[in-house]
């Protein structure tokens, strides 16, 4: 009867797989790294997957995400795409335990998919792919080394004769066993049952020494029960044949002994080769990573050098001086303008675009352009700038959320460009009713040109509060169109426009279901006092912002409950492309309310009461906030 058993994998070994799949799991994002300097950074893997999960994620999912993590939802994705790598290569280490062909081609896989989401995207292409490809490579070879190394051959299980106390594997020149030890062979350990037993099950399993029964430790190499251990006693120094290294088997018991071999190729694995080889890949997987990174950094310090030494020329058209009275002082209200580093951000990039102003040009060509235009940064900033304060609002932006700002931006005035390339809007018989704008990452974004081209201060913008866009906001130039939601006009990191048409071509978020033409909706929201805030019966300060970009606000009211509606008082006016400020005095009464607010732009229209979500082009209902007075 045959004594080999079908290879299992113990806790120690599968622990250790486990181990060897992170590794290697590390290795190929690693390689990835370094291999994207020649490609780009945008091309590593995850990054790449990260975008393709944007790409494709429904609309409701991603509001769903915007609206429970906000400007975190990157964070939560890249986190989220981390973790389920990180057990996606823990499963191909144990599997590559027990058949390591299996376990390295699943690495490979994961490089076929980081490859495939990576020339995927928008401005995606198949040499994008490269770096995936490469660091899957690196990856399968890493867990094929390192799996080796955790696979013993077994332990050999053979009948010796009453007296015979050869260790394993020497043999005469004829084939028969000696029956004398000899100082030449090497010596092995063994498991040498009492009279009676049954070879020990578990010996001779592919994690080495460890037994069922628990003599020996499993996935030991070398460390197995002998015969003294198994009767109680102990081997000692005077014994011959421990001393020798040899296990002799009790004189005329005939039965087979289980015996582990120690060398090179036996049952138990080489540790101490096991632990140097995933030192060697660690240590080398974090070196090559830096070195990536490190190299991908060079471009970007180059970029913020170029911004840094930016001086920004002075508007040929400053704005306004904020009127007095445009900012009303009360803790907790926002503030009128937005600083650049509490500025809203929604895109769908996780590693953001890290362009030199000197690397920058914008490209102006499609229907109706009778000159094509190319123009550089310095160029540009020949045309001249003007100063403006406008609101931006994402579409995004859920009935009283967050994605909305006021910041004062610097830039050069879009119509007359179109204007100079020959540009006409439908209105005046222009065959274009679509400007495209491209992004450095292959964003598309959709504006009319009727509503660019109607005299609003649509521009190309180069700075945000005093200084150069950050980059963030789309350093060196992003496009600001007042009155349409972000989506489709706030192109950042911009380098094409493209006059066309709705009929014929769909833009990004319109591929996914989002509404072509998208003006922003009269909103309002209130500040203060907070969502379940305990206050004082007495006088109490609601106050908030309301916006209607390029229709301006002209009133807020405010309710308690279900009782009649109370006229706020409104800060003074910038401009109809910005947000305005309010305030209501309540005298507050004990008890649970429910405070309310809506708001009426200068068409006379009301904010509805009807609640909808943000797709397909923005939110509508009136906010509300529960407190508490006593």
């Amino acid at each position: 009867m045959s004594n080999e058993r079908k290879p299992r994998i113990g806790a120690v070994t599968g622990a250790l797989g486990a181990l060897s799949g992170v590794i290697a799991g590390c290795g190929a994002l690693a390689v990835a790294e370094l291999a994207s300097v020649p490609v780009r950074p945008e091309a590593g893997p995850v990054t790449a997957v990260g975008g393709a999960v944007i790409d494709r994620v429904p609309a409701p999912v991603k509001d769903f995400a915007i609206r429970t993590f906000g400007t975190n939802d990157k964070l939560v994705l890249q986190l989220g795409i981390v973790v389920l790598l990180a057990l996606f290569a823990v499963a191909l280490g144990v599997l590559a335990v027990r058949h390591r062909p299996a376990g390295s081609a699943g690495v490979l896989l994961f490089g076929a998919v980081g490859g495939w989401a990576a020339a995927g995207r928008p401005d995606g292409s198949l040499v994008d792919a490269l770096p995936s490809v490469v660091g899957a490579v690196a990856g399968s070879a890493v867990l094929y080394a390192l799996a080796g190394l955790l696979r013993p051959s077994g332990a050999v299980a053979e009948p010796v004769a009453a007296g015979d106390t050869s260790p394993v594997g020497a043999t005469s020149s004829a084939g028969a066993t000696p029956s004398a030890p000899s100082e030449e062979k090497t010596p092995s350990a063994s498991v040498t049952p009492s009279a009676g037993d049954a070879p020990t099950e578990g010996a001779g399993t592919e994690d080495g020494a460890g037994t069922e029964n628990g003599a020996g430790t499993e996935g030991d190499a070398g460390l197995v029960a002998d015969d003294s251990s198994a009767a109680g006693g102990q081997a000692t120094p005077e014994d011959p044949a421990t001393a020798g290294g040899e296990a002799p088997s009790p004189t005329g018991s005939g039965k087979p002994r289980l015996l582990l071999d120690k060398r090179p190729g036996g049952a138990g694995f080489d540790r101490r080769r096991f632990v140097l080889g995933a030192g060697a890949a660690s240590v080398g997987a974090a070196g090559v990573g830096a070195l990536g990174r490190g190299l991908n950094s060079r471009s970007g310090a180059e970029a913020v050098a170029s911004r840094t030494d930016l001086t920004l020329p002075a508007p040929v058209s400053r704005a306004a001086p904020v009127p007095r009275g445009a900012e009303l002082d009360i803790d907790g209200l926002s503030r009128f303008v937005t600083s650049n580093n509490r500025f809203y951000r929604v895109d769908t990039l996780l590693r953001v675009p890290k362009l030199s102003a000197a690397d920058w040009s914008l490209r102006i060509h499609g229907k109706g352009v009778r000159d094509e235009l190319t123009l550089d940064y310095g160029q540009l900033l020949d045309r001249g700038l003007v100063e403006r304060d406008i609101t931006l609002t994402c579409v995004s932006n859920q009935v009283g959320g967050e994605y909305v700002g006021n910041a004062r931006w610097l830039g050069v005035p879009l119509a007359p460009l179109l204007r100079e390339a020959g540009v006409r809007p439908p209105s005046k018989g222009g065959p274009a009713d679509q400007l495209v704008a491209r992004s450095e990452d292959g964003m598309t974004l959709g504006s009319p040109v009727d509503t660019v081209m109607d005299g609003r201060d649509a521009m190309l913008a180069v700075g945000m509060n005093g200084e150069p866009l950050p980059f963030e906001h789309g350093f060196p130039v992003r496009m600001v169109v007042p009155g349409l939601y972000g989506y489709v006009s706030a192109c950042k990191w911009i380098r094409e426009l493209e006059l066309t048409s709705f009929d014929d071509f769909d833009v990004y978020w319109v591929e996914r279901g989002w509404g072509r033409r998208a003006p922003i909706k009269t909103q309002s929201r209130i500040d203060t006092p907070g969502p379940l805030a305990d206050l004082k019966a007495g006088k109490v300060a609601v106050a908030g912002v309301a916006w209607a970009q390029h229709r301006g606000i002209d009133r807020v009211e405010v309710r308690v409950d279900d009782g009649s509606w109370h006229t706020a008082r409104l800060a003074e006016e910038d401009s109809r492309d910005t947000w305005r400020q309010w305030v209501w005095e309540w005298d507050a009464t004990p008890g649970s309310h429910r405070l309310q607010v809506r708001a009426t732009d200068r068409t006379g229209r009301t904010q509805t009461a009807d609640r909808v979500g943000t797709v397909p082009d923005g939110a509508t209902g009136r906010h509300s906030v529960v407190v508490d007075v006593t």
